[in-house]
């Protein structure tokens, strides 16, 4: 691409613009193609602003509605999405949460249970035996008569 200056120059003849190709609106119409700002610094923003006038308006109200249509379908299953969560989210805080705390509390009494039944068995165990018994009778169990 090439870039072309215009620079002014004053008219060298006494009368000012003689010229019949000079004029000040030539000058200014071909100073307001020429910007200031280099082309590499425009934004995204501002290129798409300038395809407004390539593209047709049909074209554009088309596109309009389809942006507008994704959005909506978006915001809906958001909001959809959002709703699921929060139905699972309190199921399990008003039905999980009881059930594990009961589910605990049972656990808890059934290792109470157990540990009463061996400690009964350990006194049966005891009081099944004197003290002062020899010990091979205590290993030998139940003896029927006569044996």
């Amino acid at each position: 691409m090439v870039k072309v200056s215009i620079e002014n120059e004053p008219d060298r003849q006494a009368g000012g613009m003689n010229s019949p190709y000079a004029s000040s609106e030539a000058s200014s119409s071909v100073s307001s193609l020429i910007s200031d700002v280099p082309a590499e610094s425009e934004t995204l923003k501002e290129r798409i602003a300038a395809l407004v006038d390539i593209v047709p308006p049909s074209t554009r109200h088309a596109i309009a509605q389809r942006l507008r249509s994704a959005a909506s379908y978006v915001q809906k299953g958001g909001k959809l999405a959002g709703s699921i969560v929060w139905v699972v989210t309190t199921s399990a805080l008003l039905i999980g949460l009881p059930l594990a705390l009961s589910l605990e509390d049972e656990a808890k009494i059934v290792a109470q249970e157990r540990e009463v039944a061996a400690q009964q068995q350990g006194q049966q165990v005891c009081l099944s035996f004197p003290p002062h018994a020899p010990q091979y009778q205590r290993s030998q169990g139940v003896v029927p008569p006569g044996f």
